[in-house]
């Protein structure tokens, strides 16, 4: 008889470790004294460290001292941006567009993108972050890279319609071509920029695409206010209400930024047809000094998940999703005037189970529980700035920090192993990008790949 891959040694084991768990009402608690058996890319049970004392596995990992969390995820990322970082600072949002980021990015180059999406993906893995929201040009080099190097991505083909039908084309030829990709670890959209860059009628038309070939579609929407202003004075029309006059708010959408989300939207967006999500990414908000942040609160009352981001590091500078736990917890309470609201439990919340949702694999990831794919990290709260722990999820929303990270794993495969990145060779990766960084930074051509004109 041939024996079942249950009847195999586990692939990994990790024991001793303190796990986050959700309960049935999806409330936070931790299981002490823990291990994880994972068996195929899942996990296969949260048990005790006694009863895997003898468990075969291929791998073993003892994590005594250390918290396994799911996975972070980035919801909403440019993440080829890192070769711009702190290339564009203390500009508004116009200038910061026009006179650099659009300029620069009509240079760009497919091993540029590569390069950049390596770079990303070595700091996000180091960051505890385990799978990505992608929303850039070039994006076969991305979906190569992560093939490679082992993370989980949501990936787009972004377009404006500038670029004529074809943007939105190759936009669902690279999604069709790369659905399902890396052994199941990619997934794709629709991706076009915005409704401030494309048109109501190829909006319309990738709302239909999006429909028939069962795609979401990610997009920049209601960024700030100053864009819901302009869209009201020129259209009559809140760029929510752009959304859902063109259908893709009948499609499942994941919205980035949305601190320009108005409360007129509130009943589009509770209404839609689709599964909508929401991604903050707070640091660049309080970079361009935006006036208004995403409305958790209110989006939470309605049903939409708010998912955890950083936008692209050439305005956020970092792909830190745990800065972006912390600053969304703290900006929440400031924003509505309560300390009880967005509690660190709460954000934990929004950092596992509701991230998962925002990227459309909430029945996948989020949670350490038998049956979702093994999407761990490791953290390490033996640190003088974790001491003494006396509410853990404070702690770790608080007071840890991205570098308390000490192992990640994807699907069972340990990518990163007591800091130790094992998938992706970061000095090569440094040394070719800086060689090409004085024609990719080159502005003296006068061009630009877009106007930002809101």
């Amino acid at each position: 008889m041939t024996p079942s891959p249950a009847d195999g040694p586990a692939e990994l084991v990790i024991t001793g470790c303190t796990v986050l768990v959700h309960d049935d009402q999806e409330r936070i608690g931790f299981q002490e004294d823990a291990a994880i058996v994972v068996r195929g890319g899942v996990v296969e049970s949260v048990t005790t460290a006694d009863a895997v004392r003898d468990t075969a596995c291929a791998e073993r990992v003892d994590a005594r001292g250390q918290v396994a969390l799911p996975g972070l995820v980035n919801c909403h990322t440019h993440a080829p941006m890192v070769a711009l970082r702190g290339l564009a600072e203390d500009l508004p949002t116009e200038e910061w567009f026009n006179d650099v980021v659009w300029p620069v990015e009509s240079n760009l180059t497919a091993r540029d993108v590569e390069l950049g999406a390596r770079l990303a993906c070595a700091e996000m893995i180091r960051g505890g972050v385990t799978c990505f929201a992608d929303h850039y040009f070039a994006m076969d080099a991305v979906a190569a890279v992560v093939a490679e190097c082992g993370m989980r991505a949501l990936l787009g083909q972004a377009y404006f319609s500038s670029q004529g039908p074809r943007g939105r084309e190759e936009s669902l030829e690279f999604a069709l071509r790369h659905r399902g990709s890396a052994n199941g670890r990619i997934t794709t959209a629709l991706a076009p920029h915005a409704p401030y860059t494309v048109d109501d009628a190829d909006l319309a038309a990738t709302a239909g695409l999006a429909r028939e070939h069962g795609l979401p579609v990610h997009l920049h929407a209601a960024e700030n206010r100053g864009q819901t202003d302009t869209s009201l004075a020129r259209h009559g029309r809140t760029p929510v209400e752009v959304l859902h006059d063109t259908g893709i708010l009948d499609t499942d959408v994941l919205i980035a930024h949305g601190t320009g989300i108005v409360e007129r939207d509130l009943p589009l967006l509770e209404r839609a047809g689709g599964r909508v999500a929401v991604a903050t990414a707070p640091r660049g908000y309080l970079k361009f000094a935006w006036p208004t942040t995403t409305p958790v609160r209110a989006l939470r009352d309605i049903g939409v998940p708010v998912g955890l981001a950083t936008d692209g590091a050439a305005s956020n500078n970092s792909l830190d999703v745990w800065e972006s736990m912390t600053l969304t917890s703290l900006i929440q309470k400031y924003t509505e005037g309560d300390p009880r609201w967005l509690t660190s439990r709460q954000a934990l919340h929004h950092a596992t189970l509701q991230s998962a949702r925002a990227v459309g694999l909430g029945d996948r990831i989020g949670g350490i529980a038998p049956g979702r794919r093994a999407d761990i990290v490791l953290v390490d709260l033996t640190g003088p700035h974790t001491q003494p722990v006396h509410d853990l999820a404070a702690t770790l929303v608080h007071s840890a920090r991205c570098a308390d990270v000490r192992t990640t794993v994807v699907d069972g495969r340990v990518l990163m192993r007591d800091r130790e990145l094992l998938t992706i060779d970061v000095p090569a990766v440094v040394a070719e990008l800086g060689e090409r960084l004085p024609a990719l930074v080159d502005r003296g051509h006068g061009r630009r790949i877009q106007e930002y004109d809101t």
